[in-house]
């Protein structure tokens, strides 16, 4: 459903975020351990995260990133999936048709309607400190 790169983007944001909340900056490579993605593909994702505002990187020796503590409530997924994929998972084809719409839909295209108007309900309307704190607590988990 979403790229690999707006994956690991999410899983970024969340670690960053974990750390963020004990005061905490993390390293490019120590996101990319922690989400199991590529070094080099992580820091794009980082590069895109920062020109979007989403999380903040701090230069120097003992520099890393770190998402501002007040505003970890305010971050919705649908920002990350924004600055990462765009809207395209909002208005695409179920079936990737090129042509579709409420004139011309295709077989699926109601049903999926449907499912896209939940997702982005769902991204809209959760934060990256919702999912910060299930990590935390022990609820859910993003590595095996």
């Amino acid at each position: 459903m979403f790229s690999k790169a707006c994956e690991y983007g999410i899983k970024a944001a969340i670690f960053i975020a974990i750390n963020s909340k004990e005061g905490k900056l993390v390293s490019p490579k120590e996101i990319s351990e922690e989400i199991d993605s590529p070094q080099a593909f992580t820091a794009k994702i980082l590069q895109e995260l920062v020109r979007h505002k989403i999380v903040s990187s701090v230069k120097g020796a003992y520099g890393g990133f770190e998402i501002d503590k007040i505003r970890i409530d305010s971050i919705k997924l649908s920002q990350i999936v924004k600055a990462i994929d765009g809207d395209k998972i909002y208005i695409g084809c179920g079936l990737g048709l090129e042509t579709c719409n409420e004139n011309h839909p295709c077989p699926v295209h109601d049903k999926f309607k449907t499912i896209r108007d939940e997702l982005k309900y769902m991204l809209e309307h959760t934060s990256l400190q919702e999912l910060a704190l299930s990590i935390k607590a022990g609820n859910s988990f993003f590595k095996v």
